[in-house]
C-alpha cells in the first residue's frame, strides 16, 4: 500500500523527491501518512477534494484483500 500511494503522489507533484509516505499499522487498521511539499498540497489534494478522493479510492481497491480498514492522511 505504501508503494501505491508514493507512486500515485510522485506522479501529481512537482517536488518528487519532497513525498514521504509513512505507514502505521494495528490489528484492524492501517493508517498511510503522505506527506508532500507545502507548494505541492494543492495537487494531490485537487479542486474540492476529488484527487484525494480518488487516491484513497484506489487505495481502499487495492486493500480489499488485507480484510483491514485503510486509512490515507495527507498531512
Amino acid at each position: 500500500m505504501k508503494e501505491l500511494v508514493e507512486v500515485i503522489a510522485k506522479s501529481l507533484v512537482d517536488y518528487p523527491e519532497e513525498v514521504e509516505v509513512t505507514e502505521k499499522e494495528d490489528e484492524k487498521s492501517l493508517v498511510i501518512e503522505l506527506h508532500v511539499a507545502a507548494s505541492d498540497m494543492g495537487k494531490v489534494i485537487g479542486k474540492q477534494g476529488r484527487i484525494a478522493k480518488a487516491i484513497r479510492s484506489v487505495v481502499k481497491a487495492a486493500a480489499s484483500k488485507i480484510d483491514k480498514k485503510v486509512i490515507v492522511d495527507i498531512v
